[in-house]
């Protein structure tokens, strides 16, 4: 089997790469620069992967890839991914997350029909929501460019799937984090910065709202539940997700707790990171997934949180640190 994924240097990327080469694929990676792009996420599986240069915004790029690499199955999961930058960047962020996963169909159509497609989509597609969870039939009403522009995506990928027979299929999901996470979010942040204080390399972590919820899960999983999607006889789309929130408090108390720590004594609420509006704690329903595929997370959310925590820990420090696991909040 041979694939092809976009975004192969982020966390998503470099976790679902990892997944099809123990699976006995044959992956290429596209980047837009191949001598000028660096693959850290990617220095455990160094070699074993080739790159091949394209452009989302380019769609003579993507047709030329395509048809070189011819692959059996394509996961986009490139795109600008962070929300604020969303509403720095609206048309930046449309042309890649929006109209980047329809060149990639075109190219798909043209040049090889029979390919597998996945878009990597987002629950920032429910935005303002009167549901308690949210699942592949929720009402889709976006609050921001970046969800918007999955939107427009995750449409454009059902009138493919639809209009010309092609197995395309949406993956939407919640939050996922890893110690892959880039560090403008704020779990990579949190974990960072105990790891800091924690090394006496720092004192303080500034927060803004505490209460905020998300749905919470691991990368490595979400991944997991990818592949499956593209494995099924019929393609579906399906919502991937722990079914369970938890507060930027819990978040600080579990980073905190497996660094020996007492959060309290630490954060430090700065209103400048107070956002006007707290977006809706948006919570999914991965049943669908799991009937039809079988899947459910394995990492629970104290498991991710000491994940991360270890792994700046490890990273920051020159000697092992001993660390206090005591339980605080719930998983």
């Amino acid at each position: 089997m041979r694939a092809l994924i976009t975004g192969v240097t982020g966390q998503d990327g470099s976790y679902l790469a990892e997944l099809l080469l123990e699976k006995s694929y044959e992956v290429y990676g596209m980047v837009r620069n191949i001598r000028r792009d660096a693959h850290p996420r990617l220095a455990g599986v160094n070699g074993r992967i080739q790159f091949v240069e394209a452009d989302l915004t380019d769609q003579s790029s993507l047709d030329r890839v395509v048809q070189q690499v011819h692959p059996d199955e394509i996961y986009n999961l490139a795109g600008q991914t962070f929300v604020p930058v969303a509403w720095s960047q609206p048309l930046l962020t449309m042309e890649i997350t929006g109209m980047g996963a329809l060149r990639l169909l075109e190219a798909i159509r043209r040049h090889s029909p029979k390919t597998r497609f996945l878009q990597a989509s987002s629950s920032e597609i429910f935005g303002r929501t009167e549901s308690a969870q949210q699942n592949e039939n929720t009402r889709m009403q976006p609050n921001n460019p970046y969800g918007a522009a999955k939107l427009f995506a995750h449409h454009v990928t059902v009138n493919y799937r639809e209009s010309y027979g092609m197995f395309a299929c949406s993956c939407i999901s919640f939050n996922h984090e890893s110690p892959r996470r880039g560090v403008e979010f704020v779990t990579r942040k949190v974990a960072q910065q105990v790891a800091r204080i924690k090394l006496g390399q720092a004192d303080k972590l500034k927060m803004g709202n505490l209460e905020g919820r998300r749905d919470w899960g691991f990368a490595g999983d979400y991944v997991r539940a990818m592949w499956m999607m593209l494995q099924q006889p019929q393609p579906e789309d399906f919502v991937v997700a722990t079914g369970v929130t938890h507060s930027v408090r819990d978040l600080l108390e579990v980073a905190f707790s497996y660094a020996g720590l007492d959060w309290e004594k630490h954060v430090e609420i700065d209103p400048e990171l107070v956002r006007p509006a707290e977006p809706d704690p948006l919570c999914g329903d991965a049943g669908k997934a799991e009937r039809l595929l079988g899947w459910r997370p394995s990492v629970s959310f104290r498991q991710l949180v000491e994940m991360m925590v270890q792994a700046e820990l490890t990273a920051l420090s020159p000697s092992p640190v001993k660390h206090n696991t005591s339980r605080v909040a719930g998983d």
